[in-house]
């Protein structure tokens, strides 16, 4: 079809005429006026039908072109041709947006996409229903005019979206809402509104489980512990009841320390809201650490301890001891006698490094992204002589997190573990 308005026969069409025109001219001995009326008739026919494709492309409802004659039969069917593939293309972009639409409609999270300055673009249902929009209606409005909370503002404007924001619900307060901001495409954003009102009164309700359950068993815990020991005290060395009573106070003396740890765990939970502007004098902790540490080794262990002196800390004083003698005494518990447990204190690029070395046992990496859950232990058995809890990582995660900082955990079977942490730069002081 191309071939049919190629230059060439375009060109061939067009000596053509200039040829039946000069040849009439001659024989009327009229060349020149006969070329120019020529000439005319064909720039007229020309502009005719240059009016006729304005005429279809501003004013005429029709989708077809006129049809075109001559050379402009080839430009009236390309651009037919062209707008079928239009439709074409059209017809499986409305088909690609409808899938897409229909997979949003389909998240169990309310979806809204913003442009570059917060104006909503689209949302889905669940968003009208756990936010409050009105579809169509606010398109285009800018979310912090619909979601009218300090928070929120505070969030937005800031631009820091690597941390989730908890948000009352605009359409109920008793609705808790988990808000995350992603950015993709061309400056566009993404919030994803979760429900998580059901997961934070399970929490909460987990929470004050476990600390009244420490509670209430702190007070027979210690009624237990004292008769045992006044029976212990009552029988003599060689008496067949003096094992089973060493035992029992061992697995009581083991109880209490859990209860403790528990009670521990659930105070620093619920210190959410922790001064983050006190001082810690870090000199003085690492000398306190230090002192522990060769109560805790009792001989049997070389322990080392290096820090930079003047390098302190902000937060809670408490959270940060509880975070590191946990660290030290694991590492005491879990390193073989004759080993080496090596603590430092000191500055790096991004903060201040605290971390403890061992050259104990070693855990296996199938095991590591797992150590600060509650409970969990490597080797039960192992936990069982030790007197381990599985609840001492878990009170340095909560510990750190606090401190906007996190566990660090390297470790190689038979070789010995390092644990560490950094507390961030804006948390460090200098001395007075």
């Amino acid at each position: 079809m191309f071939d049919a308005y190629s230059g060439l026969r375009l060109g061939i069409k067009l000596a053509a005429i200039l040829l039946f025109l000069t040849f009439v001219g001659l024989m009327f001995g009229e060349l020149n006026l006969m070329l120019l009326l020529g000439v005319i008739a064909l720039l007229g026919w020309h502009y005719r039908q240059i009016s006729r494709l304005n005429f279809w492309l501003w004013k005429d409802k029709r989708l077809t072109p006129p049809q075109g004659r001559g050379s402009w039969e080839g430009i009236f069917n390309g651009i037919y041709r062209l707008q079928g593939k239009n439709r074409r293309r059209v017809g499986q972009l409305a088909s690609l947006l409808g899938r897409f639409r229909q997979g949003a409609e389909a998240l169990p999270d309310a979806a809204v996409v913003l442009d570059s300055e917060h104006n909503i673009l689209w949302c889905n249902k669940l968003a009208q229903l756990i936010l409050g929009f009105v579809w169509p209606q606010d398109n285009g409005q800018r979310i912090d005019n619909l979601i009218r909370h300090p928070d929120f503002s505070a969030y937005l404007k800031s631009g820091a979206f690597q941390q989730p924001l908890a948000l009352a619900s605009p359409v109920s307060d008793a609705r808790l809402l988990e808000i995350r901001i992603m950015a993709y495409g061309d400056r566009q954003l993404l919030l994803i509104a979760r429900d998580i009102t059901r997961i934070h009164q399970l929490e909460g309700m987990r929470k004050e489980f476990v600390a009244n359950v420490s509670h209430e068993l702190k007070t027979p815990l210690t009624v237990l512990q004292g008769y045992l020991e006044i029976m212990q005290g009552m029988e003599e060395e060689n008496s067949p009841k003096a094992k089973p009573l060493k035992l029992m106070q061992q697995q009581t003396e083991r109880m209490q320390s859990m209860v403790e740890q528990l009670l521990a765990l659930s105070r620093i939970e619920d210190a959410s809201d922790i001064n983050l502007s006190s001082r810690v004098d870090m000199d003085k902790l690492m000398q306190q650490l230090k002192e522990e540490a060769k109560a805790l080794a009792l001989n049997n262990y070389q322990v080392d301890f290096s820090w930079d002196k003047g390098l302190n800390s902000h937060g809670d004083e408490l959270q940060l001891r509880s975070a590191c003698i946990n660290l030290i005494s694991n590492a005491i518990r879990y390193t073989p006698p004759g080993g080496k447990i090596t603590v430092s204190w000191r500055r790096v690029a991004t903060g201040g490094l605290f971390s403890v070395t061992d050259t104990g046992f070693g855990i296996a990496p199938q095991h590591i992204s797992r150590l600060t859950e509650r409970f969990y232990r490597v080797d039960n058995a192992r936990s069982s002589k030790t007197g381990g809890s599985g609840l001492g990582l878990a009170i340095v995660k909560h510990a750190l997190s606090h401190h906007h900082s996190e566990l660090s955990i390297q470790s190689e079977l038979a070789k010995g573990s390092t644990f560490s942490f950094v507390i961030p730069n804006h948390l460090l002081s200098s001395p007075h």
